[in-house]
Parts: C-alpha cells; structure tokens; sequence
C-alpha cells in the first residue's frame, strides 16, 4: 500500500498533544454552510484504506482483527492473505512478513478464529515436503488494497485478486524461472478442516470441500465447497493429505488466470455460482464493477468539507461496517438451512449469516437499516428462518449453525432495531412469535445444545439472573420485545414486556450505586474485580456495565443520586478513554462502552458528550493499521465512529431516535429508508453545539426523533455553552414501564473473627459475629446442617446496630456435646438489615474430633 503511514502517525500524535478537549481537526474552521461550499465527495471508495484494523492497536485494544484482501458489500466471498500469526477473523497480521496463502472466507474483526477457508498459494518451484505449511514472503511496499482488490508480490509471484459477491478473479504473475505452481490448502481453515477434498475435473478445473467451524469453541460447524478454473490447461497436477496442487507451462505465457466461486450447498453450487458471475478473465474489469459497487454502498451517506484525513476515515469506517453480515445464498437462491437442509430463497430475496449480535445491536444494524434497508429487511428474514429450521432464534449465527457466543438475547434488538429504523419488509409477526418465544423459554423444537436465555428460567421467577451483565442484556431484549410488539399493535405483550424491561432495577445496588450480581439469596456479591464490587459480568465490569440501561436513563440516574452524582461518576469514568477490562474505567474498544459518552446528553450536559466524542475519535481512530481501539466485532466499533462523525447515535434500541454529538463535516446527507436527512453544520471543525434548528425551528433537545425527510442546521463553537440543551425537557425521553423501585441494600457485611473451630466432644469454643460499614441495624442468624448434631450455637441469632463507617459484633459460643459424632461441616451465619436487605452469607468450618 502507498500509504504514508508517517504522516498519518504525524499527525495522530500532533492530535494527542493537544490540551484540550478539542479534537485534533477542532483547530480550524475550514468552511462555513453557505453557496461556496464544496462539493460532496464524488469517489468515496478511493478515500478508503482496507489495511486499517490488521495491526495490533495497543495492549488494552489488540488487533483490529480485520483483513484487508477482496470484498463486496455483505459478500459471500472475501478473498484475502492469510499470515503465519492468524489473528482471529482477518487472519492477517500487519507485522508478519509471509503469506500462508489467500483464503477464500473472512469475518472482519471477530474475536475468536473461524473461516479461513481454501487457502490457496502461488508458488515458484519444486512441491514442497509439507505443501501445508508453505508460505511466501513479501513486503508491504509491493503490497496494493482498494475496496473490491488486493495485490502483493510474494515469493516472486505477483498475485492480484478482484471479487463478486460469490465469486473471485486472480491474475497470478510467475517469474521466468521454476515451475509455475498452484496450492490449494484446502484443509487449511482457521480452525482446521475435516473431511477436505480435492479433485481435477478435466485439465482446467479443480473442485472440494472442507468442513470447518468451532467458533468460539462452540460445537458448530459448516461445509463450504469451491470450483476453480483457469484461463489455459494446467500441465500436472497432484494431491497430499489435506490438499492439492496444479501446475502451468510458464514458457510462452508466465501469467495464469483463475477464477473461483464458494457456495455452502455443494460444489454444483458453486459452479452455478461461476456460471453466474465469472464473466470475464480481466482482473481490471472486475476490479471496476467491485468499485462501482463500493461507491454506490458509500455513497447512502454523502459528506462535504472537513478534512482529506476525516474523509478518509469516515469512509474507511463505514466501509468496515459494510463488510458483514455476509451472503449465504447461491445466485439460484438455494442455501443451507440450520436444519442442514437445502432451502431456497424468495425471488429477489437472500439469505444472511455471521450476525455478530451481542456486538452489533447497539449501532451497526440501526446503521444498516438506515442506509441499506434491503439488506436490513434480508437479515432480518434470515433470522427467522434460522429459528423456523433450527428451533429458536440464533445470538450469534455462523454459517447455518448456533454458536451461543456472547451473553444476552441479541436477536431480539437486531429484529427491533431494523424495524424501528424503517427496514419493514420482513415477516415481524414470525419475529415477534420467535421472540416472545425465547423470552418465555417456550421454545424447544430441536435446536439440540443451544440454549437461547440461559438461566432464563431464573430471570423469569426472581426478576434477575445470577449474572448481572446477563440480566442487563435480558432486560433491554425485553424492552426490544415490547417495543415491536407495540410496532405491530400487540398491546398486551408490549406491555408485558416493557413492565419485565425494567428487571434492570433487580441487580441495580442502591448501597454501591452501582449495577452488581445477587447470589442465590438474592444478596448482592461483594468484590470480586477491579473497579467491581462483583463478578458477573461479560468481559467488562460493574463500572463500565452500569450504564448500559438505555431504556430507561432517566431512573439509572436516580438510582446513582441524581444528574450531578451521575455526571461525577461519568467524569471519572473517562479519566482514561480505552483502560479495558476490570479497570475504573471506560473501555470504547468493547461494545459496552458504545454508548456511555452520549449519557452526558441525558443528565444536561451535553457539551461534555460533544468534547468527549470528538476526543474519541481522534485519539482512538488512526488511519494507521493499528487504527482501531478493539476488535472491529463485524463492523461494531466501525459504524460507531460513522455515528460519532455524523454527531448522532442511535442510544436506545428499538426506538426510531438518535441522541446528538457535534458533526464534523459541513454538509452530511444520509439517505435512508424514510428519505434524506441533511445535517449542515456552520463552524465545521469546531467541539460545541451553540445553536440548532430541526426542519428550521430553533430547538435545544439534544436528540431527534425519525420518520420522514429532515434537515438539521448546527451553528457549531470552539468552547463549550453549558446552557445549550441543559433543560430537563431537552433531555432524550427514557422509557420507564413502572416507577423505578430497587431492591432493598445495604453497604454492610457479614463477617467472623475466625474461620474454622475444632472442638472435641464436650468442648467449646467462641467466635465473633461482626457486621461492618453501617449505618444500619441487622438481624444475623446460624444455620446448622444436619451433619452438625450434637452440636450447639449459643445464641443461636442476634440483632446489632452498625453505626456509619463502624462494626459492632457479637460473640457466639459453640459446644459440642459428650455424644457428638467426629466430622467437619460448615455452620452458615446469615443476616438481614431492617429494611429487608439480604447481607451475603459467611461460613464456619468446624471440625470435631
């Protein structure tokens, strides 16, 4: 690539070293929203650099995970070089300096390893002894990426790649010397192959077979098939265990063309697919349609001013969240379902996968929706048809099969989502049937291991999961439920489930201020990370997990003491932007975090949401390979910064509204499903908000709400106006079912001066029952086993009163009598304070002997 990484990196610390809250483009004030505006970009596609997010992008964030080989947009075939590190879904590392070869299958970010598949490599020469673990080197001078093309030298061959949707064309360009040679690894996916096949069929085609999948390490798994030929007959050929190799007379001609085609039904399939869209040999003329598609994608949302370099990234960004889900239907419409039958598609539909649910929820499908609602509206129906063949709707599908991955319900605020922002045109009362279905644990039609709400049952009886993060998620699907229920005018059940959507309140902890996990006893957990009283949580920590309760911000905010408390803790919070797991502090490369800087908006400071935004995206995002804060997750930090250059995010799923940043660009037009939304921005380049106008009425809400054509005019500030948007009636509406109510608490606890006793029989033995960090007044109790007889706790239970920051404690004495029997066992102390707050339980060994 041409790169000049130098210069990016220029000007990415220049940015760092900013003192201010301003961004690192804030500085200037390059045009202003008048007739001399420029116009929009024409070429987006050339602005975009697919070798972001294939570099590690620190300790806390790790790669990008991305891949920066060949695709269309929701392509079924993503044809990239694969490097000997393998990081997961890219399967390319910027820092390697060999290719493994170019496989046929990606996932752009993904967190654990899967597809990979066919890899196949050019060669100079003999066969190698172990064909499976050939590579070549390369350098990255040599080394070329647009959207829709890739091209490398690597040991000595030059390769360049170019895409359909299912299919793939390579010019594969050998040096004058040694054989001119093919490898097809075909055993070689990321998670590894079984049952691999190869085969010539005549002299100038080769099919197989692999089947690979364990995603996660989840028991799932999925066949992919591939037909390859080539523009002239291949002189010899052979196989290994594994794979197989061709090889081409080089002498007259050292340029060998290939075209190749995957489909997950059979390899007829995938030679129906070449039939349908391998039209041509000439990589350029691929290379041009790919463009063409790449522009038309890019162009839903068009943008004016600003910067060469925020061009760059914006289109950089929202090309990565056009990556995926990908095509899972042949051209014929046939694919496989995930009752491992062949199905067929509607006319002018298709079929969908590799749905990062729990990652893209928050802002990659309102993304989609907006801006491509036909895909939007197959993804949807692909969801469906997942859960009409397997038997409940999938988290995280992969190919045709469950995965599991991730906490929550997730299909739910996907189908919400896309709905709510205008993709309709799918079956949403067979959505609404599968989610209600799950959400009540009624659904048991065959879908084997996969558990759609595990400890649903649970969640149902008590009101909360034992993980908290697992009740959050259960909750906000809840919410999902309720609003397409009302969507679809089924009242009863949208008020069912927007009642159960407050279920966050059950694990809310008054006594920590804080979201934390209740054991069995519905006690809360004390300690258990960094930064967290408790455990529970899924990857993150009660800190950067509190604030995720988009549905009902405004009785959060109560729970935590009000707009200043909330604003202090957020303050805090985002000392640090990216501190990662277990940390005090925020982390914005995992999807939790998406939407904590937006709650600013929602306690009447929004100007901190507009300086903290913009202070994400220029220290976070780089146009480097290291550009990326996290894993990508399938385009879910990538749509995130389309939303934050935009100054919009869509906070709260399922419903049609999106919270306000500050745009960056003079003129941004999205052209959605309900028509275009204009947002101009005099100042562009400036942090703050000073004035705006909806549809030209002056407004201080510091959100929108959608439906229909709209044009937002920012008069934007290089210093913040606290009083802009600050009112109570500026905030965004949250979505309280009931009047919020917690759970009795207490910061006390239950503690023993020892803990383990020995008596032997006729002995005794004191211990002390303390309680600590009152105020409060509590009620303690010892519970013997049956194991304990003949042994005795006097007295038996107490009550103390706990002054503020103190511990009062009583004594206890235990005796064991003349006949006690030799054993140990375990005497559990419980306690209560007066408000009905359940204290964790403490336990004594006792042994007797």
């Amino acid at each position: 690539m041409s790169r000049p990484w130098c210069q990016a990196a220029k000007f990415a610390s220049a940015a760092l070293a900013v003192a201010t809250l301003l961004a690192s483009c804030g500085s200037a004030r390059p045009h202003s929203a008048d007739a001399t505006a420029p116009a929009p970009v024409s070429d987006p596609a050339a602005l975009v650099d697919p070798l972001v997010g294939t570099a590690s992008g620190g300790p806390v964030a790790g790669g990008g995970n991305m891949f920066p080989g060949a695709s269309l947009p929701f392509g079924m075939i993503q044809w990239s070089p694969d490097t000997p590190s393998q990081p997961a879904g890219g399967q390319y590392a910027y820092r390697d300096s060999s290719i493994t070869g170019f496989s046929l299958t990606h996932l752009s970010g993904a967190g654990c390893a899967i597809g990979g598949d066919i890899p196949i490599l050019p060669l100079s020469g003999a066969v190698p002894p172990d064909p499976s673990r050939a590579s070549a080197s390369f350098l990255h001078s040599s080394e070329t990426a647009h959207p829709g093309y890739y091209a490398v030298t690597a040991g000595g061959v030059k390769t360049q790649l170019a895409v359909t949707d299912r299919t793939g064309v390579a010019q594969f360009t050998y040096p004058s010397s040694g054989p001119a040679r093919l490898l097809f690894k075909v055993a070689g996916s990321a998670n590894g192959g079984t049952d691999a096949t190869f085969a010539t069929q005549g002299h100038d085609e080769v099919t197989g077979s692999v089947t690979s999948g364990r995603f996660c390490n989840r028991p799932n798994q999925y066949t992919v098939y591939f037909a390859a030929r080539f523009d002239r007959p291949f002189r010899g050929s052979g196989t290994w265990d594994g794979g197989g190799w061709v090889t081409f007379n080089r002498a007259k001609n050292p340029i060998v063309g290939m075209q190749v085609a995957i489909s997950y039904v059979s390899v007829q399939g995938a030679e129906g697919n070449l039939a349908a869209e391998a039209r041509t040999w000439d990589v350029g003329k691929v290379t041009a349609q790919a463009m063409q598609a790449w522009n038309h994608q890019l162009s839903r949302i068009s943008i004016s001013g600003g910067t060469r370099l925020q061009q760059e990234k914006f289109y950089t960004a929202l090309y990565h969240a056009s990556l995926d889900p990908t095509l899972f239907s042949d051209a014929d419409g046939r694919y496989i379902g995930f009752d491992d039958r062949v199905h067929t598609v509607a006319s002018g539909r298709s079929q969908y996968t590799n749905v990062s649910g729990w990652d893209v929820y928050r802002s990659e499908m309102p993304l989609l929706a907006t801006i491509d609602p036909r895909v939007a509206e197959d993804v949807a129906s692909s969801l469906v048809n997942d859960a009409a063949q397997g038997g409940a709707l999938p988290k995280w599908p992969v190919a045709n099969g469950y995965t599991g991955v991730m906490n929550g319900d997730a299909a739910d605020l996907v189908l919400a989502d896309i709905y709510a922002f205008g993709a309709q045109g799918f079956d949403a009362q067979s959505a609404l049937t599968d989610m209600i279905e799950g959400a009540d644990l009624a659904t048991g039609r065959g879908h084997g291991w996969y558990v759609e709400r595990p400890d649903g049952g649970l969640y149902i009886k008590d009101g909360y999961a034992p993980s908290a993060s697992e009740t959050l998620e259960y909750a906000l699907a809840d919410f999902a439920i309720s609003r397409l229920a009302k969507a679809t005018s089924d009242i009863e059940d949208a008020t069912t489930f927007a009642q159960r959507s407050q279920n966050w309140t059950n694990v809310f902890d008054t006594s920590a201020g804080s979201v934390e996990s209740r054991n069995g006893s519905g006690a809360f957990v004390p300690g258990a990370g960094s930064g967290s009283r408790s455990g529970g949580f899924e990857g993150d920590d009660a800190a950067q997990y509190t604030w995720m309760v988009p549905q009902n911000l405004k009785g959060l905010v109560r729970g935590i003491g009000g707009d200043k408390a909330a604003a202090a803790r957020l303050d805090r919070l985002f000392t640090r932007l990216n501190a990662g797991p277990r940390q005090p502090y925020a982390w914005q490369g995992n999807e939790v975090g998406l939407g904590t800087p937006w709650v600013y908006d929602s306690i009447g400071q929004p100007w901190k949401t507009q300086a903290l935004v913009r202070r994400i995206t220029s220290q976070l995002y780089s146009l480097t390979p290291g550009g990326e804060p996290g894993h990508d997750d399938l385009g879910a930090l990538s749509s995130w910064y389309v939303w934050a250059a935009l100054g919009l995010y869509p906070q709260t799923p399922g419903v049609p509204m999106l919270v306000l940043g500050t745009p960056q660009f003079l003129r941004e037009v999205i052209h959605g499903v309900d028509g275009p939304l204009t947002i101009s921005a005099t100042g562009a380049g400036d942090t703050y908000v000073k004035h705006l106008s909806v549809n030209g009425v002056p407004t201080e809400h510091t959100w929108i709400s959608l439906g229909g054509p709209a044009r937002l005019d920012f008069t934007l500030s290089r210093t913040p106006d606290p009083s802009w948007g600050s009112g109570a009636s500026d905030a965004p509406p949250s979505f309280g079912a009931r009047p919020v109510r917690f759970p009795p608490s207490t910061g006390a606890t239950l503690a023993l001066g020892r803990s383990s006793v020995g008596l032997s029989p006729g002995a005794s033995a004191t211990v002390r029952v303390k309680v600590m960090s009152g105020p409060a007044t509590v009620r303690w109790k010892a519970v013997l086993p049956a194991a304990a007889a003949g042994v005795s706790v006097t007295p038996g239970q107490g009550a103390v009163v706990v002054p503020a920051s103190g511990t009062s404690a009583d004594l206890v004495t235990l005796r064991a009598g003349h006949a006690a029997q030799a054993g140990s066992f375990s005497v559990a102390f419980t306690a209560t304070a007066a408000d009905g707050a359940v204290i964790p339980a403490v336990h004594l060994r006792v042994t007797v002997g």
